[in-house]
């Protein structure tokens, strides 16, 4: 039995959440999200003060799903509520974004800048050419965004130079010595 998959979910103050034909939509100052239910897992509003996910079957795979959607149900109440960002750094002489319409723009030692556009419901601020702030309300279109970014110019071990995580430790080495 999946523990998580039993705890109802509190809908907070100004969420809408509607379930219908197995979408769940989710309505909140932020926008609105919408989820699409496997057929072995559903879903109800108790009250309009919880939202309560319930399973079909017993199989491995009736129960994995049941703690997943209720999570990924919660992350939305969050997303629309408060939003989620993910910090990045750009580290390394020269190397530098900057934000042109839709696109960001990344100058990282290649022959050309890399463009990047940015995905709807996704916002890319940078402070100072060197920090990027990846945000929006969906919890995996954010994590997705900032990966892309950070995949451009992963941080080398040797010089630290590349795109990281604001949070992120990188092991440094020790180069080759002449003997």
């Amino acid at each position: 039995m999946s523990r998580i998959g039993q705890k109802p979910i509190e809908i907070p103050a100004g969420v809408t959440v509607m379930v219908a034909g197995g979408v769940v939509t989710v309505k909140g100052k932020l926008g609105e999200l919408r989820l699409d239910l496997p057929k072995i897992i559903t879903a109800e509003v108790v009250d309009g003060k919880q939202v309560k996910v319930t399973r079909l079957g017993d199989t491995r795979q009736d129960k994995s799903f049941h703690g997943l959607i209720r999570t990924l149900i919660a992350n939305m109440l969050i997303g629309v509520t408060q939003g989620y960002s993910k910090a990045l750094e750009i580290e390394g002489v020269g190397y530098k974004a900057a934000i042109q319409s839709a696109n960001l723009m990344l100058s990282l030692g290649f022959a050309s800048p890399v463009v990047y556009p940015i995905p709807a419901g996704i916002k890319v601020t940078e402070e100072g050419g060197t920090k990027l702030v990846v945000s929006g309300s969906d919890k995996q279109k954010v994590g997705d965004v900032a990966a892309r970014i950070r995949g451009f110019y992963p941080v080398e071990p040797y010089k630290g130079k590349g795109i990281r995580y604001k949070d992120e430790h990188v092991r440094r080495k020790e180069g080759k010595t002449v003997a």
